[in-house]
């Protein structure tokens, strides 16, 4: 239980660090730094996949069995991360913004990322709790997903009216809500019995939503036929690495 300890603490708290990743990328120009987005989106999105179908819901079957409940707790995930998105989900504000006066979203995107966090290191926790080898690609995918989406983060509330050093502060104060989730669920785990068997087909249903409805419709905006293969290419990456990890475990 203390490797396990180990592991899972080290992992959130490099989720966390990740959350300062704007600030290498301060001084350079905006189309440059879509293009990078772009290419970190269509990697980060095949690793979802890969995790989710290559090594957590085969993990729930090999262990738990596959029935209904396995689905619908996969369903669950789903719904869960569509009821989260729709809870923190900006609604268009008129309002001038400034470092005195920010934009509304900042804040609700705080709470939301903040949330966002909580549950990764939930995630990363339960996959632990399973095998070791489970929650090192699940912190993989995580790690994928969380450079795009933190540099994400970082741009909005950029744009809301805080300065790049608040940004920078504020965006690693809600990811350190990561930290919180990873201890929560472990200690949890000494007396809820059977949670890693919860947590991993709704981490599945998680990582397939933001996958499929979050990253795919992002990817979709590029039109160009060079960019769009290369996006497929860095998708395949993405689950290539997946599977590169099941072959090594």
């Amino acid at each position: 239980m203390a490797t396990v300890w180990l592991y899972t603490l080290g992992s959130v708290v490099l989720i966390s660090v990740l959350s300062l990743v704007g600030i290498f990328f301060i001084t350079m120009n905006d189309e440059r730094f879509r293009k990078i987005i772009l290419y970190l989106v269509s990697f980060s999105t095949g690793a979802l996949f890969g995790d989710a179908f290559i090594h957590l819901i085969p993990e729930v079957c090999n262990k738990y069995g596959f029935g209904p409940m396995a689905s619908l707790s996969v369903l669950a995930g789903i719904l869960i991360f569509f009821i989260l998105e729709k809870f923190v989900h900006w609604q268009h504000c008129h309002n001038e913004t400034s470092e005195d006066h920010p934009h509304p979203v900042a804040y609700v995107n705080i709470v939301g990322d903040g949330v966002h966090n909580f549950i990764d290191g939930m995630i990363i926790a339960g996959s632990f709790l399973v095998e070791v080898h489970l929650g090192i690609a699940t912190l993989i995918a995580v790690i994928l997903h969380e450079i795009p989406t933190e540099l994400g983060h970082y741009s909005i509330l950029v744009y809301a009216g805080f300065s790049k050093k608040k940004a920078l502060l504020f965006n690693f104060f809600s990811a350190l809500t990561s930290i919180v989730g990873g201890v929560v669920t472990l200690l949890a785990g000494k007396y809820v019995s059977g949670l890693p068997a919860v947590l991993l087909p709704l981490t599945a249903g998680g990582f397939i939503y933001l996958a499929g409805s979050d990253l795919i419709p992002e990817l979709h905006k590029e039109h160009d036929a060079k960019r769009s293969i290369m996006q497929f290419v860095m998708i395949l990456l993405g689950v290539g690495l997946m599977f590169g990890l099941l072959l090594a475990g």
